[in-house]
């Protein structure tokens, strides 16, 4: 947890901010000096140096809305389910947060974390029945989908916390981001995503790209890079939508922004497939 805070405190300097969120001086020749890469890297950090002076310059004008899991594709655990339930989904679970959620996926109740639940599991005698998930549970945190992404990393570090509802101007959920989302739109994801490492996004043996409606256009973007407008839409389920003016059947498919997106397939009203090939020699909507 130290390291992390300190990496974070390293990037609020960059960014011109404190851990409260005021500027901070700029470093002295010397501090310079000390955390300038060695001269035999210089050539190849160049290149890295210019991507992320230029994600950081985006922080001024993004949002969380920017960079957010979207609601329709956010992994949550039901409140009602039976206690042994949802310890085991939220120790089966990847991700180490979850929000809690009650009569509907729109009413977020709590955030579970899996090393909380641990403890109450170990507390517990192992007796997953015996754990009152309300108690296990915190308090969920609500940020508006207009915060400014530096404000929203600032608010994090500030808080000592990673993971956030994100909220419209109704108090509907639109969806959840975590310090993570924020990093990676400054530094790229570690998962290296020039090699497809994104979640719902595959390369066909055709060369075609198959790719969950719910994958954020801004990671598409970032993954394939892409340019894709995402100024009208979150997802790029919502930008064929968009674009064609209706909801798709299966097999239908359309072109513009010099891509051909076929819907694979659709689950009533949501379009939860697509596939997109690039189209030689077509530039913006065909």
């Amino acid at each position: 947890m130290t390291r992390r805070y300190g990496i974070l405190r390293r990037l609020f300097g960059c960014l011109g901010l404190a851990a409260s969120g005021e500027a901070v001086p700029s470093p002295g020749a010397g501090e310079v000096r000390a955390i300038s890469p060695p001269a035999g890297r210089e050539a190849v950090s160049r290149g890295i140096d210019r991507e992320r002076s230029a994600a950081l310059s985006d922080l001024d004008e993004l949002e969380v809305s920017d960079v957010m899991v979207h609601r329709t594709a956010m992994r949550g655990i039901n409140a009602d389910e039976a206690s042994e339930a949802i310890v085991r989904a939220v120790l089966d679970s990847p991700y180490s947060r979850m929000p809690l959620w009650r009569g509907s996926t729109d009413n977020i109740v709590g955030v579970i974390h899996q090393a909380a639940m641990l403890r109450a599991l170990v507390e517990a005698g192992s007796e997953a029945g015996a754990i009152d998930i309300a108690k296990v549970a915190g308090k969920p945190w609500f940020v508006p989908d207009t915060t400014g992404l530096k404000e929203q990393l600032s608010a994090f570090l500030r808080r000592g916390r990673h993971f956030a509802i994100v909220v419209d101007e109704y108090g509907e959920v639109q969806g959840l981001v975590t310090i993570s989302d924020i990093l990676e739109e400054i530094a790229g994801d570690a998962s290296n995503e020039r090699e497809f490492g994104l979640q719902g996004v595959r390369q066909e043996p055709d060369g075609s790209i198959v790719v969950d409606g719910s994958v954020a256009i801004r990671d598409l973007n970032r993954a394939l890079d892409w340019s894709l407008p995402d100024e009208e839409a979150t997802t790029i389920a919502g930008l064929v939508i968009h674009e064609s003016k209706l909801i798709p059947e299966e097999r239908q498919a359309f072109t513009f922004h010099g891509k051909r997106f076929i819907v694979m397939k659709r689950v009533k009203n949501r379009i939860t497939r697509l596939r997109i090939r690039p189209v030689e020699g077509t530039a913006g909507r065909g």
